[in-house]
Protein backbone atom coordinates (compact mmCIF):
# COMPACT_ATOMS: atom_id res chain seq x y z
CA UNK A 1 0.00 0.00 0.00
CA UNK A 2 1.31 3.46 -0.92
CA UNK A 3 2.16 5.69 2.05
CA UNK A 4 0.60 9.12 2.45
CA UNK A 5 4.02 10.68 1.80
CA UNK A 6 4.55 8.85 -1.48
CA UNK A 7 3.12 10.43 -4.61
CA UNK A 8 2.11 8.52 -7.67
CA UNK A 9 4.12 9.55 -10.77
CA UNK A 10 2.61 12.41 -12.74
CA UNK A 11 0.11 10.86 -15.15
CA UNK A 12 0.65 11.38 -18.87
CA UNK A 13 -2.01 13.29 -20.77
CA UNK A 14 -5.08 11.41 -22.07
CA UNK A 15 -5.12 10.73 -25.83
CA UNK A 16 -7.45 13.65 -26.59
CA UNK A 17 -4.87 16.11 -25.21
CA UNK A 18 -1.89 14.84 -27.18
CA UNK A 19 -0.47 16.95 -30.05
CA UNK A 20 -1.75 16.41 -33.54
CA UNK A 21 0.51 14.26 -35.71
CA UNK A 22 0.49 13.32 -39.39
CA UNK A 23 2.59 11.66 -42.07
CA UNK A 24 4.79 13.83 -44.29
CA UNK A 25 6.77 13.10 -47.47
CA UNK A 26 10.33 11.77 -47.39
CA UNK A 27 11.52 15.08 -48.87
CA UNK A 28 10.10 18.56 -48.16
CA UNK A 29 10.85 21.87 -49.87
CA UNK A 30 9.81 24.10 -46.96
CA UNK A 31 10.63 22.75 -43.49
CA UNK A 32 8.39 25.40 -41.85
CA UNK A 33 5.22 24.30 -43.70
CA UNK A 34 2.82 21.61 -42.49
CA UNK A 35 3.80 19.34 -45.40
CA UNK A 36 0.77 17.06 -45.02
CA UNK A 37 0.20 14.31 -47.55
CA UNK A 38 -2.83 14.60 -49.83
CA UNK A 39 -5.14 13.30 -48.52
CA UNK A 40 -3.94 13.91 -44.98
CA UNK A 41 -2.78 10.80 -43.09
CA UNK A 42 -3.18 11.35 -39.34
CA UNK A 43 -1.08 9.41 -36.84
CA UNK A 44 -2.73 8.13 -33.65
CA UNK A 45 -1.47 8.52 -30.10
CA UNK A 46 -1.06 4.75 -29.95
CA UNK A 47 1.35 4.90 -32.90
CA UNK A 48 3.38 7.63 -31.16
CA UNK A 49 3.53 5.60 -27.97
CA UNK A 50 4.59 2.59 -30.01
CA UNK A 51 7.83 4.36 -30.98
CA UNK A 52 8.57 5.50 -27.43
CA UNK A 53 7.04 8.99 -27.25
CA UNK A 54 5.80 10.24 -23.87
CA UNK A 55 3.69 13.36 -23.37
CA UNK A 56 2.37 15.56 -20.55
CA UNK A 57 0.15 18.64 -20.87
CA UNK A 58 1.57 21.40 -18.68
CA UNK A 59 0.58 24.90 -17.58
CA UNK A 60 2.99 27.22 -19.39
CA UNK A 61 0.69 30.26 -19.12
CA UNK A 62 0.51 30.87 -15.38
CA UNK A 63 4.22 30.39 -14.66
CA UNK A 64 6.89 32.74 -15.98
CA UNK A 65 10.26 31.72 -17.38
CA UNK A 66 13.19 33.74 -18.74
CA UNK A 67 13.66 34.23 -22.48
CA UNK A 68 17.04 32.59 -22.19
CA UNK A 69 18.82 30.88 -19.30
CA UNK A 70 21.78 28.56 -19.84
CA UNK A 71 21.65 26.84 -17.44
CA UNK A 72 18.33 27.10 -15.58
CA UNK A 73 18.13 25.20 -12.32
CA UNK A 74 15.12 22.82 -12.23
CA UNK A 75 15.07 23.35 -8.47
CA UNK A 76 13.78 26.86 -9.23
CA UNK A 77 10.54 25.44 -10.65
CA UNK A 78 7.39 26.76 -8.95
CA UNK A 79 4.85 24.84 -11.06
CA UNK A 80 3.80 21.81 -8.95
CA UNK A 81 3.45 19.62 -12.04
CA UNK A 82 6.91 20.50 -13.32
CA UNK A 83 8.38 19.95 -9.85
CA UNK A 84 6.77 16.52 -9.65
CA UNK A 85 7.89 15.50 -13.14
CA UNK A 86 11.41 16.73 -12.31
CA UNK A 87 11.46 14.53 -9.21
CA UNK A 88 9.70 11.55 -10.82
CA UNK A 89 12.18 11.35 -13.69
CA UNK A 90 15.33 12.67 -12.05
CA UNK A 91 15.84 15.80 -14.13
CA UNK A 92 18.76 17.68 -12.57
CA UNK A 93 19.70 20.13 -15.34
CA UNK A 94 17.71 22.45 -17.58
CA UNK A 95 18.21 25.33 -19.92
CA UNK A 96 15.80 27.69 -21.66
CA UNK A 97 16.16 29.05 -25.17
CA UNK A 98 14.05 31.12 -27.54
CA UNK A 99 14.30 30.12 -31.18
CA UNK A 100 13.48 33.35 -33.00
CA UNK A 101 15.47 35.61 -35.35
CA UNK A 102 15.71 38.27 -32.60
CA UNK A 103 17.03 35.87 -29.97
CA UNK A 104 19.04 33.23 -31.81
CA UNK A 105 22.07 34.49 -33.75
CA UNK A 106 22.38 32.77 -37.12
CA UNK A 107 18.72 31.74 -36.95
CA UNK A 108 18.46 30.27 -40.48
CA UNK A 109 21.73 28.31 -40.18
CA UNK A 110 20.78 26.97 -36.74
CA UNK A 111 17.36 25.83 -37.97
CA UNK A 112 18.96 24.05 -40.90
CA UNK A 113 21.23 22.24 -38.43
CA UNK A 114 18.29 21.34 -36.16
CA UNK A 115 16.55 19.89 -39.24
CA UNK A 116 19.35 17.42 -39.99
CA UNK A 117 18.16 13.90 -39.18
CA UNK A 118 19.98 12.63 -36.10
CA UNK A 119 19.86 10.67 -32.85
CA UNK A 120 21.05 11.40 -29.30
CA UNK A 121 22.63 9.04 -26.80
CA UNK A 122 20.10 10.02 -24.13
CA UNK A 123 16.40 10.76 -23.86
CA UNK A 124 15.42 14.14 -25.31
CA UNK A 125 13.01 16.22 -23.23
CA UNK A 126 11.36 19.42 -24.47
CA UNK A 127 8.87 21.61 -22.65
CA UNK A 128 7.31 24.23 -24.93
CA UNK A 129 6.86 27.48 -22.98
CA UNK A 130 5.64 29.53 -25.93
CA UNK A 131 5.32 29.47 -29.69
CA UNK A 132 5.04 26.34 -31.78
CA UNK A 133 6.89 24.06 -34.14
CA UNK A 134 7.41 20.48 -35.26
CA UNK A 135 9.27 17.40 -34.17
CA UNK A 136 9.65 14.93 -37.03
CA UNK A 137 10.26 11.34 -35.94
CA UNK A 138 10.71 8.10 -37.87
CA UNK A 139 8.00 5.50 -37.37
CA UNK A 140 8.56 1.73 -37.34
CA UNK A 141 8.44 1.72 -41.15
CA UNK A 142 11.16 4.41 -41.27
CA UNK A 143 8.69 7.00 -42.57
CA UNK A 144 8.43 10.56 -41.29
CA UNK A 145 5.76 11.52 -38.75
CA UNK A 146 5.34 15.24 -38.01
CA UNK A 147 4.25 16.16 -34.46
CA UNK A 148 2.85 19.67 -33.97
CA UNK A 149 4.10 20.98 -30.63
CA UNK A 150 2.89 24.18 -29.01
CA UNK A 151 2.64 26.05 -25.70
CA UNK A 152 2.19 23.71 -22.73
CA UNK A 153 3.43 20.55 -24.46
CA UNK A 154 6.11 18.52 -22.68
CA UNK A 155 7.30 15.61 -24.76
CA UNK A 156 10.12 13.08 -24.51
CA UNK A 157 11.81 11.25 -27.36
CA UNK A 158 13.65 8.03 -26.56
CA UNK A 159 17.38 7.63 -26.88
CA UNK A 160 18.36 6.49 -30.37
CA UNK A 161 15.24 7.54 -32.32
CA UNK A 162 15.87 9.27 -35.66
CA UNK A 163 14.33 12.73 -35.48
CA UNK A 164 14.68 16.43 -36.34
CA UNK A 165 13.16 19.71 -35.20
CA UNK A 166 11.96 22.97 -36.72
CA UNK A 167 9.83 25.99 -35.97
CA UNK A 168 6.72 26.46 -38.06
CA UNK A 169 6.15 29.51 -40.27
CA UNK A 170 5.71 31.79 -37.22
CA UNK A 171 9.45 31.36 -36.55
CA UNK A 172 9.14 31.39 -32.76
CA UNK A 173 9.42 28.75 -30.10
CA UNK A 174 10.35 29.24 -26.44
CA UNK A 175 11.48 25.94 -24.96
CA UNK A 176 12.99 24.31 -21.90
CA UNK A 177 15.41 21.43 -22.33
CA UNK A 178 15.69 19.04 -19.39
CA UNK A 179 18.36 16.49 -18.71
CA UNK A 180 19.37 13.80 -16.22
CA UNK A 181 22.88 14.42 -14.90
CA UNK A 182 25.55 16.15 -16.99
CA UNK A 183 23.99 17.57 -20.17
CA UNK A 184 25.33 16.28 -23.48
CA UNK A 185 23.51 17.64 -26.53
CA UNK A 186 25.70 15.99 -29.18
CA UNK A 187 23.70 15.00 -32.28
CA UNK A 188 24.78 11.95 -34.27
CA UNK A 189 23.61 12.50 -37.82
CA UNK A 190 22.20 9.69 -39.90
CA UNK A 191 23.60 7.22 -40.91
CA UNK A 192 24.63 5.98 -37.46
CA UNK A 193 23.04 2.53 -37.25
CA UNK A 194 26.16 1.15 -35.55
CA UNK A 195 25.88 3.62 -32.66
CA UNK A 196 25.07 1.89 -29.37
CA UNK A 197 22.06 4.15 -28.77
CA UNK A 198 20.61 3.32 -32.17
CA UNK A 199 21.11 -0.38 -31.53
CA UNK A 200 19.39 0.01 -28.17
CA UNK A 201 16.42 1.76 -29.80
CA UNK A 202 16.07 -0.88 -32.52
CA UNK A 203 16.16 -3.64 -29.93
CA UNK A 204 13.75 -1.88 -27.58
CA UNK A 205 11.11 -0.77 -30.08
CA UNK A 206 11.55 -2.06 -33.63
CA UNK A 207 12.74 -5.64 -33.10
CA UNK A 208 10.44 -6.12 -30.10
CA UNK A 209 7.47 -4.99 -32.19
CA UNK A 210 8.44 -7.29 -35.06
CA UNK A 211 8.64 -10.16 -32.57
CA UNK A 212 5.06 -9.46 -31.51
CA UNK A 213 3.74 -9.89 -35.07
Amino acid sequence: MMSAETKSPLTEAPPEDWPEAWMIPDEVEDQYAQNRLSPNVPVSVAKLQEIGIHYWKMDAVNYKYPTKAIPWDPKDATDPQLKQLRDDRGYSYADIITVHPDHLPGFEEKLKAFFEEHIHDAEEIRYILGGQGYFDVRNLDDKWVRIFIKTGDLMTLPEGIYHRFTCDDTHMIHAMRLFKGVPVWTPFNRPCDEHDSRKWYLNEFVEEKEGDN
